[in-house]
């Protein structure tokens, strides 16, 4: 089994990061893949999202070395879909890496001898482009980025492109921009259009083709600790996760 692992990233919070990893893997869990979602980010929402406590070994044990990756994994409610949490203890990992020999390699080295377990490791980022972000640009294969429709997504996207190709030059080689997700579009405001529309200018290659619509359905499931497609699995933002899963799937085809 060859493992795909993508991560999403956005040093701007807010811009439907979790709410992607949550909903794709679930999606891709639904067409028979197995998938793990890593929740690298101390806030934990995306573990309270899928509906687990954050109670016992995380990713913080993981990448502290502190217990294997396969001990961390917990089952969801979602066939197929598995998660390795965050806790408490995720808020302090950035200072503590900062005095470790090779400390961009934690991640890739924690989670070796997941590789062969899965079809997708997918992992949510925190916003940020602290050494938790880096461990994982440099331990990924694929990274997609979601973007809000709003003037001042734009405004990050060229450092975040320079970092990339920063740890691609430095430390990953391999890494590569799967795609620019369009997140929480209003079909109706003129704005989320022409964001849309100047990003696609600059980046032709590299915008999906699915967009997420903002929606209060996607907005209600992770109080309920359910991906969209558990939770109302007719709406628009179902249907546009799966729609996006298959795009994923023939991207990842296309790039190897």
């Amino acid at each position: 089994m060859s493992v795909k692992k993508i991560i999403f990233l956005n040093q701007k919070g807010g811009v439907g990061k979790t709410t992607t990893v949550v909903n794709l893997g679930s999606a891709l869990a639904q067409m028979g893949k197995k998938v793990l979602i890593l929740d690298l980010d101390s806030q934990g929402n995306l573990t309270s999202g899928i509906g687990s406590d954050g109670r016992g070994l995380g990713m913080y044990e993981v990448i502290a070395g502190k217990c294997s990756a396969q001990d961390a994994c917990q089952k969801t409610l979602v066939d197929n879909l598995f998660i390795i949490p965050s806790n408490i203890h995720m808020a302090g990992l950035n200072i503590e890496l900062v005095a470790q020999y090779e400390r961009e390699l934690f991640l890739k080295r924690a989670l070796e001898s997941l590789d062969d377990s899965w079809d997708y490791i997918l992992g949510d980022c925190p916003p940020s482009l602290g050494l938790v972000t880096v461990n994982a640009m440099t331990w990924a294969q694929y990274v997609i980025i979601p973007m809000q429709c709003e003037y001042y997504a734009m405004e990050g996207l060229n450092l975040l492109m320079r970092t990339i190709g920063n740890i691609k030059k430095s430390l990953n080689p391999d890494l590569k921009i799967l795609g620019i997700l369009f997140t929480m579009f209003i079909k109706r405001t003129k704005l989320t259009t022409e964001v849309v529309d100047d990003v696609s200018s600059y980046f032709p290659d590299l915008i999906f083709s699915t967009i997420i619509p903002r929606s209060i359905r996607l907005a209600e499931a992770p109080s309920h600790g359910l991906p969209i497609n558990i939770y109302d699995g007719r709406s628009n933002g179902a249907k546009a996760y799966g729609s996006l899963a298959k795009e994923v799937e023939k991207r990842v085809g296309k790039l190897k």
